[in-house]
């Protein structure tokens, strides 16, 4: 999964947005929603393949933390996403205030 349909899913956004502030591990993630554990964990799995968060096994735990680049490329990725989309929605509104006229 890319990472702009890995953090399409508000759960998901909610993970990344705890572990922006702190490493976390499972538990400390799961005790925050309403979904079980084992949700949290698959979420994880997820966010982990996109390269948005990494694991670190201590002990018998894994801490989760964010991926920096994880993180930067999906910024840019929605930029990217953000600009075209607002390109196309003038170039529709320009078409539509002047039927007659081609697009610049």
């Amino acid at each position: 999964m890319d990472a702009f349909s890995a953090a399409a899913e508000p759960n998901r956004r909610r993970i990344l947005q705890l572990l922006a502030s702190e490493p976390r591990t499972v538990s400390d993630i799961a005790a925050e929603f309403t979904v079980t554990r084992s949700a949290v964990s698959q979420h994880l799995l997820l966010l982990a393949d996109a390269g948005l968060v990494t694991a670190e096994k201590v002990g018998r735990q894994r801490i989760y933390r964010v991926v920096p680049d994880g993180l930067r490329s999906l910024q840019a990725e929605i930029d990217r996403f953000w600009t075209d989309e607002l390109d196309l929605l003038v170039a529709d509104a320009h078409a539509h205030a002047h039927p007659n006229r081609s697009n610049p």
